[in-house]
């Protein structure tokens, strides 16, 4: 199904949104379509109580995303971009569902921000990822959640030289999840999927919620925040149906109840 001429919407097993950037010539570049096709599949990720996870990955293997269109972007003499530019996942778009980038090629700029706004990343071998603004002479206002991602000097270094960085250095520094052959990339990023679909879905929402609202408190605030976000889920069907399950040795039958 495609949401607009740039995006590829696609359910699998009935439980797993793939979305595809499909501009493979222009090195699946941000344009408008782009845009609105996000934006309606966040949508319909969010409405959907089927999808468990989602994966967003570009189409091809020479690109993930190379950021904004720039022709395009130079015909609209674009100046300080509004804050809801972009569809960008927990700042202007929001799901309470785990995204995953499968990151197939370069990952500049937009890019870089498509991927950083994942909640997982698998990239392939040859991938590289790049915050190249300072060569264009654009701003990164964006980047600011790297410094609970990236040690402080390794975001200097991205910033400020604009030099990409290869998928293995970014693994040795906990940025990228896992690294594999680009012929695997796919059928991986599925089987991370499957794995998390798998899991008792209030569990999950509220495992990705504690890693978040983590990084904006400290200790003691945090651990307030976090019982009080599992306390719905202790007191669930499905936390009843879980140890149950283990005990007749049999699949859990989650109902996210």
């Amino acid at each position: 199904m495609n949401l607009s001429d740039e995006i590829r919407y696609e359910l699998l097993e009935g439980r797993i949104a793939l979305v595809t950037i499909d501009r493979p010539a222009q090195r699946n570049a941000i344009n408008r379509g782009v845009v609105a096709g996000l934006r309606e599949a966040w949508r319909r990720i969010g409405d959907d109580d089927s999808v468990r996870v989602a994966i967003l990955t570009g189409s091809g293997d020479k690109a993930f995303c190379a950021g904004m269109d720039l022709k395009e972007a130079a015909a609209l003499q674009l100046k300080v971009p509004p804050r809801d530019m972009l569809p960008v996942l927990g700042e202007v778009d929001f799901i309470d569902k785990p995204v995953i980038a499968a990151v197939n090629g370069g990952a500049y700029a937009g890019g870089w921000l498509f991927a950083q706004m994942c909640d997982l990343c698998i990239a392939a071998e040859h991938a590289l990822f790049g915050i190249t603004e300072a060569r264009v002479g654009r701003g990164m206002p964006w980047a600011a959640p790297l410094i609970h991602m990236l040690p402080q000097r390794i975001v200097m270094e991205l910033l400020l030289t604009g030099k990409p960085m290869t998928a293995q250095r970014l693994q040795g520094l906990g940025y990228v999840n896992e690294v594999v052959p680009a012929a695997q990339l796919q059928e991986r990023a599925l089987q991370m999927a499957r794995d998390i679909a798998d899991n008792a879905p209030l569990t999950v929402k509220a495992a990705r919620e504690l890693v978040y609202l983590s990084t904006e408190m400290g200790r003691s605030a945090a651990l307030r925040a976090a019982r009080h976000v599992f306390e719905g889920v202790y007191l669930s069907e499905d936390a009843q149906e879980g140890p149950r399950a283990f005990a007749e040795k049999r699949p859990p039958r989650w109902t996210g109840r």
